[in-house]
């Protein structure tokens, strides 16, 4: 089933990518991913399309909840719902995901609500959903760190046990520290039940995947003994299949498995950076015409699952999601600014409790700066 890299191309290179839907909406067929799909019907490509709009609609929200100056960041996804729903919806509920902190379609495939994607972006506390409900760990953003977590967590399954898997999400730019490498040694020598999903969307924020690496990252993970795939990361069914796939071969105890999906970050890396000084438009454009949403709508609509009717349902159900995810912001109250070091240990901390003595005289000096 996997495709290990034996004759190197082009990092950029898309010709051996692992697709199920072309751009234009056609349904092709891949003798790699075929299988993972048969049981797919209509109803459930009309919900991988719903929960893509509305992941699309929550990050257009959180973009202009930025701009406007009710969240202190944002790191839009638009152009990348397509890896994220796909991957994430075939996962068990009992798996567990170790997002970064662009995963906003993980997010809400494993049922995070409006108020839960924002006020950790609008700095009021840590982390907004329960790890241990959604099985899912608290955003990271420190780079490709949280590979490690999943490595452990998923030698944690071995030893439990059980037949769960964890799922490492990151991006290009991840591979190259030594944090996913290492996971990858660890993974591979224990066999732990673990699938990393690499998002190659082509910028490591001003750094294109080119200088990343100079062939496909996926040609990497055989390197450690773990077999790879890549798939078109705008493509929801082979996402879907190449997920399934990766997740039995963890689940049967193959070990771990590495995924990377190509797919294209549209807007900036964050809220804070300027996309335009450093790619043109003709390259945006050409991704454009990838979009994973207008992919999946050519299909369904060549079989005719895709109607006026339908359209307008998905565009309201994501203009409710928004006006949850703007209520929810406008409504907050801003905590003191002592209670940020509250929350950090579930058992009381020397160390947390000396700098809360600091920063309150802190604090307290703005305190005689206001009298």
């Amino acid at each position: 089933m996997h495709t290990l890299i034996t004759a190197p191309a082009p990092a950029q290179d898309t010709d051996d990518l692992a697709q199920l839907l072309t751009p234009d909406g056609e349904r092709v067929h891949d003798t790699r991913l075929d299988q993972w799909v048969e049981d797919i019907d209509v109803d459930q490509l009309r919900d991988l399309y719903r929960r893509m709009a509305i992941a699309r609609r929550a990050d257009v929200e959180g973009v202009a909840l930025q701009r406007q100056g009710h969240l202190g960041l944002w790191a839009p996804a638009q152009g990348q719902e397509a890896i994220q729903i796909g991957s994430a919806r075939a996962c068990r509920p009992d798996d567990f995901l170790f997002p970064s902190y662009r995963e906003l379609g993980v997010l809400l495939s494993r049922g995070a609500r409006a108020a839960e994607l924002v006020l950790a972006w609008r700095g009021e506390v840590h982390s907004t959903y329960g790890p241990r409900e959604l099985h899912l760990a608290p955003l990271q953003i420190i780079i490709g760190a949280h590979s490690l977590h999943a490595v452990g967590y998923g030698m944690g399954i071995q030893r439990d046990g059980g037949d769960q898997v964890a799922v490492a999400y990151f991006g290009d730019g991840a591979t190259s520290q030594g944090d996913v490498n290492e996971a990858m040694v660890f993974a591979s020598s224990f066999q732990a039940p673990v699938v990393f999903v690499c998002s190659n969307n082509q910028w490591a924020i001003s750094e294109p995947v080119t200088v990343q690496s100079r062939f496909p990252i996926a040609g990497r993970a055989p390197g450690f003994g773990i077999p790879s795939l890549r798939v078109d990361g705008n493509d929801v069914m082979a996402c879907t299949a190449a997920m399934r796939w990766a997740l039995d071969h963890a689940r049967q105890g193959g070990g771990p498995v590495f995924i990377e999906a190509v797919t294209y970050r549209m807007g900036p890396h964050t809220t804070s950076d300027d996309p335009t000084r450093y790619r043109d438009t003709a390259e945006v454009e050409h991704w454009r015409v990838r979009d994973p949403l207008l992919r999946l709508e050519s299909y369904l609509r060549r079989i005719g699952a895709f109607d006026d009717a339908f359209g307008a349902e998905v565009t309201a159900a994501g203009d409710r999601f928004a006006a949850e995810m703007r209520d929810a912001v406008l409504t907050a109250t801003t905590r003191p600014a002592i209670e940020v070091l509250d929350d950090v240990y579930a058992e009381p901390h020397s160390g947390i409790a000396r700098q809360r003595e600091r920063f309150a005289a802190y604090l307290d000096g703005f305190a005689d700066e206001e009298a």
